[in-house]
C-alpha cells in the first residue's frame, strides 16, 4: 500500500514523508486525490537524527521505494494527536457567523503562521489533551494556546499576561501560581496547563455550561462578561455570546478559536496541513531534588541550554530556585540520560560555589545584584540573620557555571535582548518623578507599547523612579516635541462617562493607558468611581486597536 503511495506523490512531498511525518495530509500532484497518513513514526529529540529516520538527501528516486519501506519498518507507528483531539470536540457553532468567517480566512492564507504554532505546539500537545480528557473538558480548549500566546513559551503581552495561557499576576496567584525572582509559575508548562483547565471549569460552571461565555470570561474577566449579560436582560435582549456588548479584543477571542476547531476538523478545506504530531508524550518530568545549575543540566542531559529554556520557561536565572521547583520537563530521551548522569555526580556538585571576600561598603544586596542571586539565599547558605556583615569576613556565594551572557533565553539575557533590538538611536531615560508610559511615548514620539515592549514591561506595570529606560527613536526629543505638531491628530483627550460595572482598570484596559494615570490626570483618590461621574482621558488613538498576537 505505502509502494503504491509513493509514486503519486510529487518528489518534494515525498521528501518530507520520509524525513519524519510532518504533515498529516499529504496532497498529491492531483488536488483532488488526498492520502491519509493514520499512523506516524516515534518522535526524536529536537535537534537531533532518529537512528531510524533515512536520510533522504542523498538518494535518487529509483531508491525511494526501498528507502521508504525501511523507514516503515523499522518504526514504531503511533496514531496522531490530532485524531484525539478531533474526538473531543462538543461545540456545536454556527461556522457561518461573519467572524468566525473572517478568521478562517485569514488563518487558511497564513499557512506559514499555522505552521510555525504547531511546530512550537508539538513537546506539549498531548500533555494538554491528556489534562483536558482528565477533566472531562471539551478538547477545543487544547487550541487556546494558539489564540493566547502563539504557543510561544515566553510570551508577555503589554498587559502583564505571560505563559502559553497568559495568565495575569493576580489570577495566576489565585490559581497556586507562584512568581518571584528565581521563577515564574504562569510560565511553567506543567503547572500552568493544570491551573487554566481549572480555571476554565470553574468558568464553565459560573455560567451555567455556556463554553462560549466562559471563553469570553478567561479573555476580559468574568466581572466583564457579567456586566454585559445584565445590561441585555435589562433591555430585553439575548444574552449569549454573539450578543452581548463586549470589548472588542473578546469579540475578536472566541471566533478565532471556534475557527482553528473548523480547520483542525477539516484542514483540506482551507489548504491547510496539519502538522503530523504523534500521540504520545512529548516530554518526561524529572524531579532533581535540589538546586542546579541550568547550563549543567542541559550538559548532563546531552541537549542545548536553548532547548532546556524552552521546555522550562518558568525558570528566570541561571538555575532553580534555591528551595524549588526543582522538577524539569525533558525530551524524553534526555531525561533518561540526565537520571543516569544525575547519579553519577555529588549534589553538593550540581551548582558553583565562590568565596566572597567582604569590603568595607559592601552590603548584602549589592553582593546579591554582582552574583545574580538573592539577599534571601545569601543569608540561608551563610546562617546570617538581618543583614549586617563585616568587612574581613568571607560569604559562600552560588555562581552560573558560564557567563552569565550565555544564558540567553533567562529573564535578564531576553530583556537585554529586546533593548538592543530597536532601530534608530537608542536612549537611556531614567525615569523622574511623575513619568509614565504616556509621558515618556509624547516626549520621544513612539507608542508607549514600543516601550513596554523594549523593556520587557506591561503598559500597567509601575515606572520606579530612578529606573532606567531604553527608548528607540528617530528622532532626539527636541525633535520630537517640534515634530509633534504633524502627529497632532494621533492625539486627543477625551471625557468618558462612567456606567454601571466601570472600575479603573477596565477604563484603562480600554483605552491602553495606565490605572495611574488616570488618577493622575482625574485627581482621584482611592479606587471607586461612580457611574456618571465623568473621567478624563488622554488617549493615541493609533493604538486603539489590538493586533493579532
Amino acid at each position: 500500500m505505502y509502494i503504491r503511495i509513493i509514486h503519486f506523490i510529487s518528489f518534494p512531498l515525498l521528501t518530507t514523508v520520509l524525513t519524519a511525518c510532518q504533515l498529516e495530509t499529504v496532497k498529491s500532484e492531483d488536488t483532488s486525490t488526498q492520502v491519509k497518513i493514520d499512523s506516524v513514526p516515534a518522535t526524536t529529540t529536537p535537534g537531533n537524527k532518529s537512528p531510524n529516520v533515512t536520510d533522504t538527501d542523498a538518494l535518487d528516486f529509483d531508491d525511494y521505494d526501498a528507502a521508504f519501506n525501511a523507514l516503515i519498518t523499522a518504526s514504531e507507528p503511533h496514531e496522531t494527536v490530532w485524531q484525539h483531539v478531533r474526538a473531543g470536540f462538543k461545540f456545536d457553532t454556527d461556522y457561518d457567523h461573519k467572524l468566525i468567517q473572517a478568521e478562517l480566512a485569514w488563518y487558511s492564507s497564513n499557512e506559514g503562521y499555522m505552521n510555525r504554532v504547531m511546530e512550537r505546539s508539538e513537546p506539549f500537545l498531548h500533555y494538554i489533551l491528556s489534562e483536558a480528557e482528565k477533566l472531562d473538558l471539551p478538547t477545543e480548549l487544547v487550541l487556546l494556546p494558539i489564540v493566547e500566546s502563539a504557543f510561544q513559551p515566553f510570551a508577555y503581552s503589554h498587559g502583564r499576561a505571560a505563559g502559553l495561557w497568559q495568565f495575569i499576576p493576580a489570577t495566576g496567584r489565585s490559581f497556586g501560581l507562584r512568581q518571584d525572582w528565581w521563577y515564574d509559575g504562569r510560565r511553567d508548562i506543567h503547572a500552568s496547563t493544570q491551573a487554566a483547565l481549572q480555571y476554565l471549569s470553574n468558568l464553565n460552571e459560573m455560567f451555567d455550561g455556556d463554553w462560549l461565555l466562559a471563553l469570553a470570561a478567561y479573555n476580559s474577566g468574568q466581572g466583564t462578561v457579567r456586566n454585559a449579560i445584565r445590561k441585555n436582560e435589562r433591555l430585553n435582549k439575548p444574552t449569549d455570546f454573539w450578543n452581548l456588548d463586549l470589548p472588542r479584543e473578546t469579540r475578536s477571542y472566541v471566533p478565532k478559536m471556534l475557527a482553528l476547531k473548523e480547520i483542525i476538523n477539516h484542514p483540506q478545506d482551507y489548504g491547510i496541513s496539519l502538522r503530523c504530531i504523534p500521540h504520545v508524550p512529548g516530554f518526561k518530568l524529572v524531579n532533581v531534588g535540589s538546586q542546579i545549575d541550568l547550563a549543567l543540566a542541559a550538559k548532563l542531559a546531552n541537549i542545548d541550554l536553548d532547548t532546556l529554556y524552552n521546555y522550562n520557561p518558568a525558570f528566570n536565572r541561571w538555575a532553580t530556585p534555591p528551595e524549588g521547583p526543582h522538577m524539569l520537563l525533558l525530551p524524553a530521551d534526555a531525561a533518561d540520560t540526565l537520571i543516569t548522569n544525575l547519579k553519577l555526580l555529588p549534589e553538593e556538585e550540581r551548582v558553583s560555589w565562590q568565596r566572597h571576600l567582604i569590603k568595607s561598603g559592601d552590603t548584602l544586596g549589592q553582593i546579591a545584584l554582582n552574583y545574580d542571586t538573592t539577599v534571601k539565599h545569601l543569608r540561608k547558605v551563610n546562617h546570617i540573620k538581618g543583614n549586617n556583615i563585616r568587612a574581613g569576613k568571607h560569604l559562600l556565594i552560588p555562581v552560573a557555571s558560564r557567563n552569565l551572557s550565555e544564558y540567553t533565553l533567562s529573564a535578564d539575557q531576553r530583556l537585554s535582548s529586546k533593548k538592543t533590538s530597536g532601530s534608530g538611536t537608542r536612549i537611556k531615560h531614567v525615569v523622574a518623578r511623575g513619568d509614565s508610559f504616556w509621558k515618556l511615548s509624547r516626549k520621544y514620539d513612539v507608542s508607549m507599547k514600543e516601550i513596554a515592549k523594549w523593556n520587557g514591561m506591561g503598559l500597567r506595570d509601575p515606572l520606579r523612579e530612578g529606573q532606567s529606560i531604553v527608548i528607540w527613536t528617530d528622532s532626539t526629543p527636541t525633535q520630537a516635541l517640534s515634530a509633534r505638531g504633524s502627529a497632532a491628530n494621533t492625539k486627543k483627550s477625551i471625557s468618558y462617562k462612567v456606567r454601571n460595572g466601570d472600575s479603573l482598570s477596565y477604563i484603562a484596559k480600554r483605552y491602553n493607558v495606565s490605572v495611574n494615570d488616570l488618577h493622575r490626570w482625574n485627581d482621584i483618590k482611592g479606587k471607586y468611581i461612580q457611574p456618571g461621574q465623568r473621567i478624563k482621558v488622554h488617549i493615541n488613538i493609533t493604538e486603539q486597536n489590538n493586533g493579532r498576537g
